[in-house]
């Protein structure tokens, strides 16, 4: 899914914009009115909609109403000239993703276009979760262990329930699958939206999340929708949500409390009808008691805690969890799983996972590629080193052999990783690497 509906009545503009996002990698359709874009909607078309507000016959804004009556969830970014910021609110407010200045750098809207994309694929996954059928023996948390049935006997019984859920578990134990579970078994209709709290803007966060009207960030002079209004009617996942610092924690706290939020520069508030669902690798209880974390926002998001088991306490689930990861790698990579070697099941006994279900699944990755060596049971990690020291040291080698495999290609490590670039960027800097090492 990576076409682009460009709709604009100006020749040269549309010409030389399409060459753009095609050498950006998309592929482009261009037109030059509202009435031929419907009937590229209509033929099926899945991508974004880019299109100016000010055209002859239909504009804009009725090619915006008549897309979001055809199919609600198609992004579509409107561009706007000086004169438009009214138009541009409204837009917003109608469904339009994103609002474009006209003149645009062709940089907006390579990154206005990529975000609706996400939202697009959250959309559709959402959908596709909704429709899968999540069977205790094949669902995205497998196992047979006690504690992973309980986990789902949980999740099954509290996503109906319109409750905030609080996901506690330590690094790779899939607080964002149990979280994407939750959205897709509840009864809301909206996206679930993703806010790595960790990896926020260092100058304005509250842009991030809460939005912005015109002007009212230098720089930005169309408004914007922040997250915490994009999950509006859906699911707000709060992930690493102890990353906050001590006032974006107040402001979220009475945002959830009051359930509105207000844009910077607004001075009225939105009402927001959403669940929250917050991640923590770390107790936050514990936090709490030693001042680190805002009891106010604890007591807010905790309406139901789950606790998701690390692996190393469900030990009965490593070698099935193992042989599914492998299968499933084989398939994706078209060749036929190799055979294990005893090697391999001594050190699915021997290992204590520091790493979790993330670290088995690049266990698996590696054995279907034949990169473990003759004993992969040689962990390299000194004794005396304390959980969170060997988990810092799993996420700083998966890190370090993804720069490598990449040659320092920061954009193909995160590929690699499966990490949003802010989320690299914040784990590179607390486990101190230096990406220059890994540059040619």
């Amino acid at each position: 899914m990576n076409g682009v509906l460009f709709v604009d009545d100006d020749d040269d503009l549309r010409r030389a914009t399409a060459q753009a996002l095609d050498l950006a990698g998309y592929a482009v359709t261009a037109v030059a009115n509202a009435a031929a874009a419907l009937r590229e909607v209509d033929n099926g078309f899945d991508g974004v909609v880019v299109t100016d507000i000010r055209m002859p016959g239909m504009d804009g804004m009725e090619l915006l109403s008549r897309i979001v009556t055809r199919d609600p969830d198609l992004p579509v970014v409107l561009v706007s000239g000086h004169a438009d910021v009214g138009t541009a609110v409204r837009a917003l407010r109608h469904g339009a993703c994103d609002v474009l200045e006209k003149p645009f750098v062709v940089d907006q809207l390579i990154a206005s276009i990529a975000r609706a994309m996400e939202r697009r694929r959250l959309v559709v996954e959402n959908a596709r979760l909704r429709a899968a059928s999540f069977d205790a023996d094949e669902g995205p948390l497998l196992g047979r262990s006690p504690a992973i049935e309980q986990l789902r006997r949980a999740i099954a019984q509290i996503a109906p329930m319109e409750i905030d859920v609080l996901i506690q578990g330590e690094t790779g134990t899939g607080k964002s699958v149990v979280a994407d579970m939750l959205h897709a078994r509840s009864r809301r209709r909206g996206p679930m939206v993703t806010v790595d709290c960790g990896a926020l803007p260092q100058g304005f966060p509250e842009a991030e999340l809460f939005g912005h009207v015109a002007g009212a960030v230098p720089g930005n002079a169309m408004p914007r929708t922040g997250r915490v209004e994009q999950a509006h009617r859906g699911t707000l996942f709060l992930d690493d949500v102890d990353a906050l610092s001590e006032g974006m924690q107040l402001s979220m706290q009475r945002v959830l409390e009051r359930r509105e939020v207000t844009p910077l520069g607004a001075s009225v508030a939105r009402g927001l009808d959403l669940r929250v669902v917050a991640a923590s690798n770390s107790d936050l209880e514990q936090l709490v008691a030693t001042g680190r974390f805002r009891a106010s926002l604890f007591y807010r998001v905790n309406g139901v805690t789950l606790r998701l088991p690390p692996l190393r306490e469900r030990r009965e689930d490593v070698a099935p969890l193992f042989r599914a990861f492998v299968a499933r790698a084989a398939a994706r990579l078209g060749i036929a799983p190799p055979p294990l070697s005893g090697a391999v099941f001594r050190h699915l006994e021997r290992h204590d996972w520091p790493g979790n279900v993330r670290e088995l699944l690049r266990f698996a990755d590696n054995v279907v590629l034949g990169l473990t060596g003759s004993d992969p049971h040689d962990d390299g990690a000194a004794p005396t080193q304390d959980l969170k020291q060997r988990v810092d040291r799993f996420e700083a080698e998966a890190i370090e052999e993804a720069l490598i495999a990449a040659e320092g290609d920061v954009t193909r490590a995160c590929g690699a990783l499966g990490l949003p670039r802010k989320t690299f960027y914040y784990k590179v800097q607390r486990l101190g690497i230096d990406l220059g090492r890994y540059r040619g």
